[in-house]
């Protein structure tokens, strides 16, 4: 059986592909939020994974595995599914084998740490749901992991709000159905498909050179480089939004500008707390742009381009690092998503999957050439969510450390906090509460250097 008739297989957009294949047991390929609920008893912990489980069956998108195929291209098969993947519904979804209660912890974030090192398992669902219980009975934690071949943080976010206590949210439109494509293409749309081919042709080659350009007079730092260890090690912390609008209103530019700001800032720090030195540095950041447009867009498949730009972090002026990250990010505007070093995921449109499946390991090595640090932001609801009653108090998002790469910062903001999550490489940075503890000193520093 390969899946259900009311659900056929769905092919791997290109940048899902490239996810897939790029994957290692040293470097798995899953983004992963850690949500903390307040709770009423010892025993809500428990409760809350049977609600998992039960409603996991319910939301569509869990139920689907990602399977290889290996279509010989034909006449009727294009060329670009040789060797490619497809989505489609697993048979034998069982949700007790991705929903795990585990003992009672004292450190959610120690815990939630050792289980992110795991790959997901390839052959079911790739998704998992660990509940954690307080050790002290007044709290609980969820470590989601997603593949990012399943999704992307916005997807991922849709999917986890399947499993938790409903929201009253405006239902998304549907999409417009597509005519059925015939075997011979309308002549009609050949002059404007070809000049689709040569815009998308001179888009690829801007993107190449411009990577290219980005690797030169690169001052980066050995401490966010490393040798895979395949340990993880995450840390999390949460600040008011308050004072970064503080800081924004008083600065200009946008709440993003001071969160970016903030990570050059707890990098200097960081940097020079541990003997390794600040000055000089400017290290790449890959700045991930969703392309997918809210309630309208296909519910799956990656849609993701990039800003890159080099953190000020050698600067000691904290309102000059600001202002050198908002001129950065104007600039990336100015531009857009579609054009620049950032955008080098775009490209993933124009490799056939079999080029994917073969090129994968390369390409992951690949990242360290690119970009020194990853720094994304994922977007939560305003409104408060909730399991089995209890509400969530604190998330903290997790994104992918790139082979190469040490450190990775995710953030998000919830509920008037903003919340840091930092995944590391355990042995490469073993002081990785450190830096945590700098992006709190940055913002009052940043405070601070604000007031008259």
């Amino acid at each position: 059986m390969r899946g259900s008739t009311l659900t056929p297989p769905d092919p791997l957009a290109p940048l899902d592909l490239a996810f897939w294949n790029i994957e290692s047991a040293e470097h798995p390929m899953h983004l992963g939020a850690l949500g903390v609920f307040e709770a009423d008893s010892p025993t809500a912990g428990a409760h809350a994974a049977d609600l998992l489980a039960a409603r996991a069956p319910a939301v569509p998108g869990l139920r689907m595995r990602i399977r290889d195929t290996w279509q010989a291209p034909t006449a009727l098969r294009r060329p670009l599914t040789f060797g490619g993947a497809t989505r489609e519904p697993d048979p034998r979804f069982d949700p007790l084998d991705h929903v795990r209660l585990h003992a009672p912890a004292t450190d959610f974030h120690a815990r939630a740490g050792r289980l992110m090192e795991r790959p997901l398992e390839r052959g079911r669902p790739p998704w998992e749901a660990h509940v954690l219980p307080g050790a002290d009975g007044g709290s609980f934690a969820v470590l989601f992991k997603f593949h990012h071949a399943l999704a992307d943080g916005l997807r991922a976010l849709t999917l986890a709000a399947g499993v938790l206590d409903p929201m009253d949210l405006p239902a998304p439109r549907p999409r417009p159905e597509r005519p059925p494509r015939g075997l011979v293409p309308d002549v009609r749309a050949l002059p404007d498909r070809l000049r689709g081919l040569l815009s998308d042709a001179g888009r690829a080659l801007d993107i190449g050179a411009a990577a290219a350009l980005s690797t030169l007079d690169v001052r980066s730092t050995p401490a966010l480089v490393a040798e895979s260890s395949g340990t993880r090690r995450i840390a999390g912390v949460s600040v008011d939004l308050d004072d970064v609008h503080h800081v924004r209103k008083t600065t200009g530019g946008t709440v993003n500008d001071v969160l970016i700001a903030v990570v050059a800032g707890a990098l200097r720090r960081w940097l020079d707390e541990r003997g390794d030195g600040s000055e000089g540095v400017e290290p790449r950041a890959l700045i991930p742009v969703s392309k997918r447009r809210p309630r309208t867009a296909h519910p799956q498949g990656n849609r993701l381009s990039g800003y890159l730009m080099r953190l000020p972090v050698g600067d000691p002026d904290p309102l000059s690092r600001l202002g050198t990250v908002r001129a950065a990010m104007d600039r990336n505007k100015d531009a857009g998503p579609g054009r620049g070093a950032g955008a080098v995921a775009l490209l993933a449109d124009h490799v056939p999957a079999l080029g994917h499946r073969l090129g994968g390991p390369l390409v992951s090595g690949a990242a360290r050439l690119w970009f020194d640090l990853l720094v994304t932001s994922v977007p939560l609801p305003s409104l408060g969510l909730r399991l089995g009653g209890h509400p969530l108090t604190e998330v903290y998002p997790l994104a992918p450390l790139a082979r190469g790469h040490s450190l990775a910062v995710a953030v998000s903001t919830y509920r008037g906090r903003v919340h840091y999550g930092l995944v590391a490489d355990a042995e490469a940075v073993p002081d990785l509460d450190r830096f945590a503890a700098a992006l709190a000193d940055e913002v009052e520093t940043l405070l601070t250097a604000c007031r008259p």
